[in-house]
């Protein structure tokens, strides 16, 4: 199958990497870094063996790229709004369009732009991170679960799967409401703790407080998912993330290294679409909707300085 990247940062450069260091047909769509990436390849540093990419596909725009089977999209969905535009170059009519992003809602709102497109959601479970041009940080684990929202052709999905394990990704496919909510019970409490309290995944466990907190927040997360009638997320899961944090490397999340670079935080997607369909469920989350205030004062704060 032929592959297209949108957003070749931390997960993008790693999951397409991987895929064109495999032999995949693989084309990237980059921006700050065309240029450099042109001239010097792309570099993945990774816990699971470091390759380099010397010729990648590169483009600048989608216009010049060609259609493809599957386009892996890896924004942050701050930027979401971009797909509008993106997207309709790449597409044919059985395309699948893989988002691996975070949080709740993201399919939903694209499928009402595209109504025929097929649809999938991919929940990364990755530490890696994107720093300088050219160069990505796999620091460990890297599996993928893949929740098919829309699409017609299971082919494609076990196609997928293959060509990721073909490359030496851990990929299966899970049902959709399970595989969203199950990223959630880890991106909820450590994204915005690590931004509230100015720290990293290890310190927030380290101290008995905070891990009790976050151990909290966890089930919180449970609870609104088996509310709302996902499946095969039990409070145990909340023990198996927490065993999960505690063998990785020092971790700053996604969220916390936004707000310190100065981009758009992330909370729509993580906490508010997930609090507002707990609600519709009749299901609250106080330390939650807690957190999601803590991190809109803290951003409407630093916006209103700069």
């Amino acid at each position: 199958m032929k592959y297209a990247i949108i957003g070749t940062g931390a997960v993008g450069s790693f999951y397409g990497g991987k895929l064109a260091h495999a032999g995949c047909d693989v084309h990237f769509l980059l921006h700050s870094d065309y240029e450099y990436v042109k001239e010097h390849g792309l570099q993945v540093d990774s816990c699971d063996g470091s390759f380099h990419l010397h010729s990648p596909q590169v483009y600048n725009n989608t216009a010049s790229m060609p259609q493809a089977d599957v386009v892996i999209v890896a924004l942050k969905t701050t930027r979401n709004h971009l797909l509008k535009e993106l997207l309709p170059p790449l597409l044919h009519k059985e395309t699948l369009v893989l988002l691996i992003q975070n949080g709740i809602g993201p399919e939903p709102l694209l499928q009402e732009q595209f109504p025929n497109l097929y649809l999938a959601a991919g929940l990364a479970f990755i530490c890696s991170s994107k720093t300088e041009p050219g160069r990505v940080n796999h620091q460990c684990y890297g599996s993928i679960n893949i929740g098919n929202y829309s699409c017609k052709e299971p082919a494609i999905i076990e196609q997928l799967i293959a060509d990721f394990t073909m490359a030496g990704i851990t990929a299966c496919e899970v049902e959709y409401m399970e595989a969203r909510w199950k990223k959630e019970v880890w991106n909820m409490p450590f994204n915005g703790m690590t931004v509230a309290l100015d720290t990293r995944t290890d310190h927030l466990l380290a101290n008995p407080e905070t891990r009790k907190l976050i151990h909290r927040q966890m089930l919180e997360v449970i609870g609104a998912a088996q509310a709302l009638g996902a499946k095969n997320i039990e409070a145990s899961f909340a023990d198996q993330m927490i065993e999960m944090t505690l063998n990785m490397a020092p971790y700053s999340p996604s969220m916390k290294l936004d707000y310190d670079f100065h981009r758009p935080m992330e909370i729509d997607y993580i906490y508010s679409n997930a609090i507002a369909e707990a609600h519709k469920a009749g299901f609250s989350m106080p330390y939650l909707e807690m957190l999601e205030a803590q991190l809109r004062f803290l951003e409407a704060t630093r916006n209103n300085k700069e």
